[in-house]
């Protein structure tokens, strides 16, 4: 069971993990995904050049078809009718058709490797990020939404360039191409008309999904929210049928998606809103400019051709545009996603290595010394809250010799497990410090401090691989022998072989198909082939049997020989053999000696000993 009083602690903080980052500006966010398709510049240049060479065939597409029309003017049996109209415009019409496609494809084609370059490397940043931050905000965190949010924020690289590079800028180049066109060749009037158009289908497109992207955003919270609590209710399957709350946990989730429906039902009835205000305010410029283009037939200043042509530009204009809504809010959802996404990567790392800071660099096992150390979980909130700042370990001093063992023993909520912790370096120290081989770890490579340790700790938790990843987990790469040999020396060699996949079984989540015993052996093997200088047992027989508990105490005591080993312990037994036993209580040590002299000392642990003992009988 765990220690309430020491793993608890880092949650009475104020919750780091779902704190509200300040909200970013769209172009901060576009400026951080900067560098990252930059990385891809010739590419990007590539891209753009077959992005304007397609809008230029585009844009061809309507001026052909003018003049196709026009030369449907030739009187009958004109022998020009075969030579010019079929040979050469039609040829050349579907020429420009193939190279829209073409360029379109090409872009596509020489963009892709940026894309998903530019989208693997910030997945990659923000799962080495979140591995580096500290024990504090993976405790604090909800992993089904940060998921979600990583999840989203990759997907949002893809759509952003997407929906910008594919479609807005092209759209955009297309409207300047246009314009030119309707200006130069007849009079201003039609490109006023198709300005005016765009301005009030931009800002009325643009009004509207701002004040609809309310409801886009509840709809994600909801998403997120639900997400986190499913898989929260799935990790603890087993907790919630002990206790029979199958349909509790059903109406918990229940009431999120019933909040999810409701934001969607708001998101797409504003969606209705906005898709009908967009199609009267394209038919309004549509009927202005095929009026204005009718009458100029009408008079003679315009040919059917032109009317053609103007009526196929404002078409072909209107259609991406009629995607603007959608293409707008989807660009803004990206942003906001991507924003999420850049949000994790900054969060600071709370135990970060020093600037210069040099590698351990041990080889044998050295002292390790707690000097005056003093600690407290919740310490970064004393300023704003002085009732939390309960303080975990009170001045606390010992020293484990070069090649022995101390064990640290005491009632729940002592401060002994926060011992490993603070050596480990999940935390830093506020007051005294830790040092091993005369070397502050405050001043050494985080690398190279845990390369040096190895721990089994209380409550073992396995990868969802099989029993051989999990065992060889300690050290990457050994051999098969190498593994079946650590396996042997925890004892649990000859359940594995017993099983019908043997070292291939999978174990699954969080390791749930083993008993609490086999997770300990299986950690105990994973710390033996790791083969480190310095051990950490913390509660490490706490979940075997008896028998097995002796046999693997023998093992243990084998392999801490001439390694500087802490044990943490509840039943004494396992540590009478010890260099020295620290007695420790409300985070002071109490008492101190071998297990002889504590006994004789008739004090807290002479009555631990002697309960343990009447206890077992």
């Amino acid at each position: 069971m765990r220690r309430s009083g020491e793993l608890a602690s880092p949650s009475f903080t104020a919750p780091q993990a779902s704190a509200q980052a300040p909200e970013r500006s769209d172009r901060a966010t576009l400026a951080r995904l900067f560098p990252y398709l930059w990385r891809y510049k010739w590419r990007v240049m590539a891209a753009l050049a077959f992005m304007v060479g397609a809008k230029v065939a585009n844009v061809g597409v309507p001026v052909l078809l003018k003049t196709m029309v026009d030369a449907l003017s030739i009187k009958p049996g004109d022998p020009q009718a075969v030579l010019v109209l079929p040979v050469a415009l039609l040829i050349g019409y579907g020429l420009l058709r193939l190279c829209t496609s073409l360029f379109t494809e090409l872009r596509e084609l020489v963009f892709a490797k940026a894309t998903e370059g530019a989208s693997r490397s910030i997945a990659l940043e923000v799962f080495r990020h979140l591995h580096a931050l500290s024990l504090r905000f993976h405790l604090e965190r909800q992993t089904g939404g940060m998921t979600r949010d990583i999840e989203r924020g990759s997907r949002g690289v893809h759509s952003l360039i997407s929906y910008s590079l594919y479609s807005i800028v092209p759209t955009l180049i297309e409207v300047v191409m246009v314009l030119s066109i309707l200006a130069v060749k007849f009079d201003v009037w039609f490109a006023v008309i198709t300005i005016v158009a765009l301005v009030f289908y931009v800002t009325f497109t643009v009004t509207v999904t701002e004040w609809r992207t309310q409801f886009r955003k509840k709809m994600n919270e909801m998403d997120s929210t639900a997400n986190s609590r499913a898989i929260d209710s799935l990790l603890n399957y087993e907790t919630v049928k002990y206790f029979n709350n199958e349909e509790f946990e059903a109406q918990r989730y229940n009431q999120h998606l019933e909040q999810y429906r409701r934001a969607a039902i708001k998101s797409q009835t504003t969606l209705s809103l906005l898709n009908t205000g967009q199609q009267l305010i394209i038919a309004v410029a549509l009927i202005a400019m095929l009026y204005r283009a009718t009458q100029g037939v009408v008079d003679g200043r315009m040919t059917l051709g032109d009317l053609v042509m103007v009526n196929a530009f404002m078409i072909q204009l209107y259609i991406p545009l009629g995607f603007l809504g959608v293409l707008y809010r989807e660009i803004k959802q990206s942003l906001t996603d991507l924003d999420k996404m850049f949000n994790l990567l900054e969060k600071e790392r709370e135990i970060a290595d020093r600037p210069g800071a040099e590698a351990l660099g041990i080889v044998a096992a050295p002292i390790v010394r707690f000097e005056h150390v003093s600690f407290a979980y919740d310490a970064m909130d004393r300023s704003k809250h002085p009732a939390k700042g309960r303080t975990i370990l009170h001045d606390v001093s010992f020293e484990i010799p070069a090649g022995k063992t101390v064990a640290v023993v005491g009632p729940s909520g002592a401060g002994k497990s926060t011992l490993a912790r603070l050596l480990y370096r999940f935390y830093d120290v506020q007051q005294g410090g830790i040092f091993i081989g005369g070397r502050n770890i405050q001043h050494v490579t985080q690398a190279s401090l845990r390369r040096a340790i190895g721990i089994v700790p209380q409550d073992t938790v396995l990868f969802n691989d099989t029993i051989e990843y999990n065992i060889a987990y300690g050290s990457p790469g050994a051999s098969t022998e190498q593994v079946q040999e650590a396996a042997r020396a925890a004892r649990i060699h000859d359940f594995i072989v017993s099983t019908p996949a043997g070292y291939g079984a999978m174990v699954g989540e969080r390791g749930l198909k083993l008993s609490g015993g086999e997770k300990q052996r299986v950690a105990i093997a994973r710390t033996l082939l790791k083969n480190p200088p310095i051990l950490i047992f913390d509660e490490a027989t706490s979940a075997l049997d008896s028998a097995n508990e002796r046999a693997i105490q023998a093992e243990l005591q084998g392999v801490a020989r001439n390694k500087t080993t802490l044990v943490i312990a509840h039943r004494l037994s396992t540590v009478v053999d010890a260099h020295e036993i620290l007695v420790m209580d409300g985070g002071h040590i109490i008492e101190r000696g071998t297990h002889m002299a504590l006994l004789a000392m008739n004090g807290r642990y002479a009555s631990m000993w002697a309960l343990q003992k009447s206890d077992s009988k």
